[in-house]
């Protein structure tokens, strides 16, 4: 197979077959990700190929998601967003697809569509990108970046906690978090094995990584033991509730909130999704000029705070 640089290279100079045979994901080229044996396994599959079905779909026009449940557009969209994102960079064309994009699905996907823009950049080794959006949002291509590192480097990532040079700087966190995501579909969504996994990284990297784990549970619905998650990310209980708010607020944008999602949603917060949410939306408010990772650490710190002064009034 042509290695990605003189794939780039080809299509510069004109010189390429069509995208769409040039960058076409094979599907087991995403299934080998997800243990088979997981209890959940085959709906993970069902996400991975989602992803793949909007990228593939992208690479020579709109991103087909017809066929598709509601609850997997996200991941449609996200695939597609990867693949306009590496189009329009290779071919010097700005974020023309991307925003193409964006605005036809009228915004309900925007954080897919800037996670998914961070798997181009992180393919491309892009490490500026000016976004599409809000400029908090921006800093979401840093959790997409982390999950295709993690995707394509499984155990360089999550057994050598290899972190790559473009991402150890003040991004590092942001990239870790997508990261955590990743680690939920490769440990078959298996709650003890994720925390002997995160328990053997440097403990400043761990919340980081259990954020990832609260998003993906609560954004994918996919979850085999909600309370078992609970016990094995104890210590964690407000970075869980963060990375579940970020899902809640990504599903209520996108006007759908599948069951699964919402039941996750509201044992990781102690919250419906509508108000975890907002939890969100509140914490943005507060950090009025945007424009580093670390007003986007901030964010989802007020949005831990937000998490825990909830959960003492319960207590109370």
């Amino acid at each position: 197979m042509l290695s990605f640089t003189v794939k780039v290279a080809q299509i510069r100079t004109g010189t390429a077959m069509e995208p769409t045979r040039l960058f076409r994901l094979p599907e087991n080229r995403l299934t080998g990700f997800v243990p088979k044996s997981s209890p959940v396994g085959e709906k993970l599959l069902e996400v991975v190929a989602a992803f793949g079905k909007g990228y593939n779909s992208a690479l020579t026009g709109d991103p087909d998601v017809g066929d598709l449940p509601r609850r997997l557009h996200g991941f449609a969209f996200e695939g597609a967003a990867m693949s306009c994102t590496l189009l329009d960079t290779i071919t010097l064309s700005g974020n023309r697809r991307l925003r193409a994009l964006e605005e036809g699905t009228g915004g309900a996907y925007t954080h897919l569509i800037h996670v998914g823009a961070g798997w181009a950049l992180a393919r491309l080794r892009r490490t500026r990108w000016r976004g599409i959006g809000h400029p908090m949002l921006t800093w979401l291509a840093w959790d997409g970046w982390g999950f295709h590192q993690a995707y394509f480097n499984a155990r360089k990532v999550f057994h050598d906690h290899w972190v790559e040079r473009g991402a150890r700087g003040a991004t590092r966190s942001i990239r870790d978090q997508g990261t955590g995501r990743a680690l939920w579909f490769y440990t078959g969504a298996d709650p003890d094995l994720i925390a002997r996994l995160i328990g053997a990284y440097p403990r400043h990297r761990q919340g980081d990584l259990w954020a990832g784990i609260g998003l993906a549970a609560a954004y994918t619905g996919v979850v085999h033991e909600l309370d078992d998650l609970l016990a094995a990310g104890a210590g964690h209980r407000a970075d869980l509730a963060q990375g579940a708010a970020f899902a809640a607020k990504a599903h209520v944008l996108g006007g759908h909130v599948p069951s699964g999602s919402a039941r996750a949603v509201g044992l990781l917060t102690g919250v419906s999704p509508h108000q975890a949410a907002e939890w969100t939306d509140q914490a943005l408010a507060r950090i009025p000029r945007p424009a580093s990772p670390r007003d986007y650490e901030r964010w989802r710190a007020e949005i831990r705070g937000a998490y825990e002064r909830h959960a003492e009034d319960v207590l109370r």
